[in-house]
């Protein structure tokens, strides 16, 4: 599945809300649960992973009107670590998530590049005028100029270009003459010179719609004898080479992709919670469970059973219920 078609997908939700829903005893019952000495954090994920992220918005009101705090804040104070980063996630309305997700990566020393390319390369463009929206609002500042002054040479150049979201094509027509003429302009801008013309692949991979991309790939491969993905490989480097790839990923199939920023969030030693955290939560609203599945495609193992293995207590408890079932 590609990723301009993934937009919601019914059977891709798995956290779908509550179809009985009140926010007022939900807010009571968080309330509660944090009144007093000590916390009982499985009353919070009962309420909050069961929700959706409409009614958590509701819950925040009802919570404000009756007990006059505000929730999010309540939840900071009651709760730590790797839980308290999810839950509070889980409270952000979607745009605003990934505008915070955007802010924290690029403020302070040093900029998590990863970031920043996982969410410009895999949303559509009207998901990213959104996500400018709520970043000015939340932090009154542009995000384009944002990333121009964090960023710099091709690296910027890519980003700024995704952030313009030109690849969405709905109409999924195709023009062949094009395809080939962009496959042998990568060609001719990559393995046939000595040195690469990057502003060649920036361009043909930023603005061209993703059902034309599929078949300049297909063309490529004809002309070079390797894949794309090699080429990008060979010809860039560092932070660079992991966007042009991911916009790669992300057109030939989403689900794919994200399977992957799962899978490598908790392989090995240690775990990239930040991964784990922002891509169970900005996609269990819109297509986790293909990304579940994807992933036993994959790699052979369910989400849930990796996250069983790696993270531990309410932490892992919330995970496991935004994941859902994995058969």
């Amino acid at each position: 599945m590609a990723w301009w078609k993934a937009w919601v997908e019914q059977e891709g939700v798995s956290v779908k809300g509550s179809p009985h829903f009140n926010p007022d005893p939900d807010a009571e019952t968080l309330y509660k649960a944090m009144k007093g000495i000590g916390t009982n954090e499985q009353a919070i994920i009962d309420v909050l992973t069961k929700r959706s992220n409409a009614q958590r918005q509701q819950i925040a009101k009802s919570f404000k009107a009756q007990f006059g705090k505000d929730l999010i804040e309540t939840l900071k104070s009651e709760l730590s670590g790797k839980f308290e980063r999810l839950i509070i996630a889980l409270m952000y309305p979607p745009y605003r998530y990934e505008a915070k997700e955007l802010y924290d990566a690029m403020k302070g020393i040093g900029t998590k590049e990863g970031v920043i390319i996982e969410i410009l390369a895999s949303r559509t463009k009207n998901q990213l005028q959104e996500i400018m929206k709520a970043y000015e609002e939340d932090y009154g500042s542009n995000l384009e100029e944002d990333i121009k002054a964090d960023t710099s040479g091709y690296l910027e150049r890519i980003l700024v270009c995704l952030l313009q979201g030109s690849r969405d094509d709905l109409s999924g027509y195709v023009d062949p003459g094009l395809a080939l003429q962009d496959a042998q302009d990568l060609y001719a801008a990559g393995e046939k010179i000595c040195g690469t013309d990057e502003m060649k692949f920036i361009t043909i991979l930023c603005t061209r719609s993703a059902t034309h991309l599929l078949r300049v790939f297909e063309e490529y491969e004809k002309i070079a004898n390797k894949s794309i993905e090699d080429s990008i490989k060979s010809e860039t480097h560092g932070s660079l080479e992991e966007a042009m790839l991911t916009v790669v990923k992300c057109t030939r199939n989403l689900h794919s992709y994200f399977a992957e920023r799962l899978y490598f969030a908790m392989k090995g030693a240690g775990t990239l919670d930040g991964t784990l955290i922002r891509n169970i939560v900005s996609r269990s609203e819109i297509d986790l469970n293909l990304i579940k599945n994807q992933f036993k495609k994959t790699y052979g193992k369910t989400l849930s059973s990796m996250i069983m293995e790696d993270t531990s207590g309410d932490y892992k408890n919330a995970l496991l219920n935004l994941v859902g079932s994995d058969l």
